[in-house]
């Protein structure tokens, strides 16, 4: 399988939610880095996706410069 060099998701989706999704990868042994985004802020799926270790949490709508600084971050491990 060809591993991705950054995830970037949506907390909230259909079927699979986001943290379901990093837990899952996780769970599957890929390490590749995972940048959130929401429009539904919320402080606790915040703190638990960084304590797993996503390399960003972004609420909608957020700048570019966000998201640059994000994907640099996470592109540089």
């Amino acid at each position: 399988m060809r591993e991705s060099a950054c995830v970037i998701t949506d907390l909230h989706m259909r079927g699979m939610s986001g943290a379901d999704l990093q837990h899952r990868l996780i769970a599957d042994g890929h390490r590749t880095p995972i940048i959130f985004m929401t429009g539904h802020f919320e402080e606790n799926a915040r703190a638990q996706a960084l304590s797993a270790g996503a390399f960003g949490f972004l609420r909608k709508p957020f700048a570019d410069e966000s998201l640059v600084a994000c994907l640099d971050e996470a592109l540089r491990d």
